[in-house]
């Protein structure tokens, strides 16, 4: 394989495209990946499947199940999957990283507006309309990916098993996908190995895989931050403890950020003393309200672990230092899972066992998704959730009289818009920002 690194070729190789074109797209989808995985996956699906065709569906859905078993932030693997499969190395580490910065510069500039200026009414207000508009984006896309996920009553089962399994039962995420791909392996049903356009057994010919180089390669970039803090900054700069702490959080975050916060408070918060628990929750909303993975929230956390520990810097230079180790070593390792990963996965794509066990984690994910979305919506709209335990059971209910009539009532105006209407991603933003402006300033919100 050259350095460029292409998919593997078969009869049913894919176009590829300029690297321009991809990069318009994948910063496109930086800008736009509000909502949590949900809605990052839907959008990614929308740009590279329905919109540019560089992807069929299946082949799409095929990345999203291996990104799923994947530790780490699965919309930002898929992403570096679809660029790698339409651009081939450059692709992937464009569309992956082009995903990730628009986000990641955004919560620096809010961080420093948070410890600078504390909160800010204008950029509230704005965050408040558009979460109207997120909530309107996350539903179509579960229901646009469920109808393209789910191929038949057998998946359809799973995936409403997953979810009750999530919801009710708070099982976890990794065992509900493990489970997922047992299952669909095991009941061989036609509506999980049949979608593909390609032939049932028929394989990608072998093509080199320079595995060798990525790997050495994207373990020397990977610690490189922590070689140079070692270097530059001595042994007893906090550097040192970020680099260790977020670079083990990349391996076992399985199940997106909200399955690794308790690890992460008790990490930062409990034993390291970097923030309060109050400003978790702080770092948790603005990664939720901005664009790219919820993962994000790490950013925040490593940005006020070198403010309030800056020495020999100033504050916002070491926490700007830190947000930018923090960021590195938390997404390097997904890069390299992918570009390690993929080529190998996309053999796999024309034999029938692997197809149906991904075809059962697929449809474990859209029960996850359904999860996160009602997850979501529940504390958008509710200030007030109580957790009611029968058993093994947990019903998370919301109290009626938290619920936000405001903001409700935006809610119900961008679901008439996003599935009446079908207006576009950008539309329902742009109104859901201007609706939380005018809100503000008749003092609605």
């Amino acid at each position: 394989m050259s350095d460029d690194q292409s998919p593997p070729g078969s009869a049913h190789a894919l176009p590829r495209t300029g690297l321009t074109d991809l990069a318009r797209a994948g910063l496109k989808i930086g800008l736009l990946s509000f909502g949590g995985p949900a809605g990052q996956i839907a959008l990614m699906h929308e740009e590279f499947v329905t919109r540019r065709r560089w992807l069929d569906n299946d082949r799409f859905q095929h990345a999203l199940g291996f990104c799923m078993l994947l530790p780490g932030p699965e919309a930002q693997q898929l992403a570096t999957y679809c660029g790698w499969l339409v651009g081939g190395l450059r692709g992937g580490l464009i569309a992956g990283g082009l995903f990730i910065l628009p986000g990641a510069l955004l919560m620096a500039a809010v961080s420093c507006i948070y410890v600078l200026f504390g909160q800010v009414p204008a950029i509230e207000a704005v965050f408040y309309g558009l979460k109207a508009s997120i909530l309107a984006i996350v539903l179509r896309a579960l229901w646009n990916l469920s109808r393209s996920a789910l191929a038949g009553p057998g998946l359809k089962g799973l995936a409403g098993a997953a979810f009750v399994a999530l919801f009710l039962f708070g099982a976890p995420f990794p065992l509900v996908v493990i489970a997922a791909g047992l299952i669909g392996y095991l009941l061989k049903s036609p509506d999980a190995s049949s979608s593909s356009s390609d032939p049932v057994g028929s394989t990608a010919p072998p093509v080199p895989h320079p595995w060798r180089r990525i790997l050495s390669v994207g373990l020397l970039a990977w610690a490189a931050p922590i070689v140079i803090a070692l270097l530059i900054l001595g042994r007893d700069n906090v550097l040192l403890d970020i680099s260790a702490v977020f670079s083990g959080l990349a391996l076992v975050s399985f199940g997106g950020a909200y399955a690794l916060l308790s690890y992460l408070a008790q990490s930062a918060v409990d034993t390291l003393g970097w923030l309060t628990a109050g400003q978790m929750l702080d770092g948790l909303a603005l990664a939720e309200t901005t664009p790219g993975p919820l993962i994000l929230v790490t950013q925040f956390v490593g940005f006020l672990a070198g403010w309030n520990n800056p020495a020999p810097l100033s504050p916002l230079a070491g926490g700007l230092m830190a947000a930018l180790v923090t960021t590195w070593v938390t997404f390097a390792p997904s890069f390299l899972f992918v570009l390690l990963g993929a080529p190998f996965m996309e053999r796999l794509r024309g034999m029938a066992g692997p197809r149906r066990m991904l075809a059962g984690i697929r449809a474990a994910v859209a029960g996850t998704i359904l999860n996160l979305s009602l997850w979501f919506a529940l504390h958008t709209l509710f200030a007030t959730i109580d957790e009611r335990g029968v058993g093994p059971v947990t019903v998370p209910l919301p109290d009626p009289a938290s619920l936000d009539p405001v903001l409700a009532m935006l809610t119900l105006a961008a679901l008439v818009l996003a599935f009446a209407t079908r207006a576009g991603l950008f539309t329902l933003m742009g109104l859901g920002c201007v609706a939380g402006l005018l809100t503000h300033a008749a003092g609605l919100a």
